[in-house]
């Protein structure tokens, strides 16, 4: 009895050294070896003459013995890949337009409206002043910003992904950080620039004006290139208040082309939005000086230190409030509405210079974001307003 407790005591435990870490027997000696497998491969009793096999577990920490094959590879391209097809269409529409940040498109779209409502009221072709038309050249207009934008900035995301992979800011931007891949970018890029185009000739289809057609490459072309200017000019913010400085322009060609000639009300306009633009792109700039002058990207930071940047930002500001007074004078259909949308934008960007001096990059947000979208939507709605009434 107590032999036979004794030995299947003995054998419990060798069953349980078994489980642990595995067995070999040694055939010679009758005696069981106990050797630690290797943690991918399946532990293997062999007593007697029977085999239990126990799959292998992985241990914390460590690395599966293998990965399926959409699980293989490295880099931001990978990622993208296997992101983008769990994403879906819809999924990357939306981290695209949520990375280029579509809401401020309220930058340019007032001016825009603003320009094309002057060209409207200017107008000597009489068969042109029909509010039905004047609504749904409007809505064109509108269309043409949102898709104008969209490629611009995508152009912008595509063409800065490597330099913002390397920027702190910038890195977990969706393009950058391979969330969505250049592909798809590239595809949505020119599905924008290609609506773009078709959306240009409905004014010729419908409104038979056939410019907006004809210059629409053009202006693609024109609103991309500032993404390449930081690589060979500090002039790079001057070069983007002119991609939107085009706005209010092309949207009074889109109404009524010969009203342009006769309207340097837009000519002013168009220079306030080159000046403003390009002195608050100096204050967004501001953030990254270290980093672009560490990667030899040029910017008026970069050439002129911070100081020097935010006194040439104030004189970019002076010079749009005059552009801004030039174009309030300029046409006698504006009137004390609109001048005090004048004020009230003179005050905003003073506003904003103060609070960047005083609270350095703890004010960047809301003097670059808050201050001068009510800048472009007091100065927009104020002079529609003022046109019509």
């Amino acid at each position: 009895m107590t032999s036979m407790s004794v030995n299947r005591s003995d054998l419990a435990n060798r069953i349980t050294l078994v489980a642990d870490y595995g067995c070999q027997r040694d055939t010679e000696h009758g005696k069981f070896l106990a050797t630690k497998p290797s943690q991918t491969q399946p532990r293997t009793l062999k007593c007697a003459n029977h085999s239990h096999v126990h799959e292998s577990v992985e241990q914390p920490g460590s690395e599966p013995a293998s990965k399926p094959a959409s699980a293989i590879g490295s880099g931001a391209g990978t990622t993208a890949a296997v992101n983008s097809s769990r994403t879906g269409t819809i999924g990357v529409l939306s981290l695209l337009a949520r990375d280029i940040k579509l809401a401020h498109s309220v930058f340019a779209l007032p001016f825009a409206l603003l320009g094309a409502c002057v060209a409207y009221v200017l107008s000597s072709d009489t068969s042109q002043r029909d509010p039905a038309r004047l609504v749904g050249k409007l809505v064109l207009v509108v269309a043409c910003m949102i898709f104008a934008r969209s490629w611009a900035m995508l152009f912008n995301r595509l063409a800065d992904r490597h330099i913002d992979a390397l920027n702190e800011r910038t890195k977990k931007r969706v393009l950058a950080s391979g969330t969505v891949s250049r592909w798809a970018g590239w595809s949505v890029a020119f599905l924008c620039a290609s609506a773009f185009v078709v959306v240009c000739a409905l004014f010729k289809a419908f409104f038979d004006n056939p410019w907006p057609l004809y210059l629409s490459v053009p202006v693609l072309a024109w609103i991309a290139f500032y993404s390449l200017t930081k690589r060979f000019t500090a002039l790079c913010h001057v070069f983007l208040g002119g991609a939107l400085a085009a706005s209010p322009l092309a949207a009074a060609i889109a109404i009524d082309p010969a009203a342009v000639i006769h309207a340097p009300m837009v000519w002013w306009l168009a220079g306030f939005v080159l000046l403003w633009v390009a002195g608050f792109d100096i204050i967004y700039a501001l953030q990254d000086e270290a980093f672009d002058r560490a990667n030899g990207l040029k910017s008026v930071p970069v050439l002129l230190g911070w100081r020097r940047a935010i006194q040439a930002s104030r004189v970019l500001h002076v010079g749009a409030m005059l552009c801004l007074l030039a174009a309030w004078s300029s046409l006698e259909r504006l009137g004390p509405i609109f001048g005090v949308g004048v004020g009230l934008a003179g005050a905003l960007l003073l506003v904003e210079q103060i609070v960047l001096a005083r609270r350095g990059m703890r004010g960047l947000d809301m003097a670059f974001f808050t201050v001068n979208g009510v800048v472009s939507c007091v100065l927009g709605v104020l002079g529609i307003l003022d046109v019509f009434l």
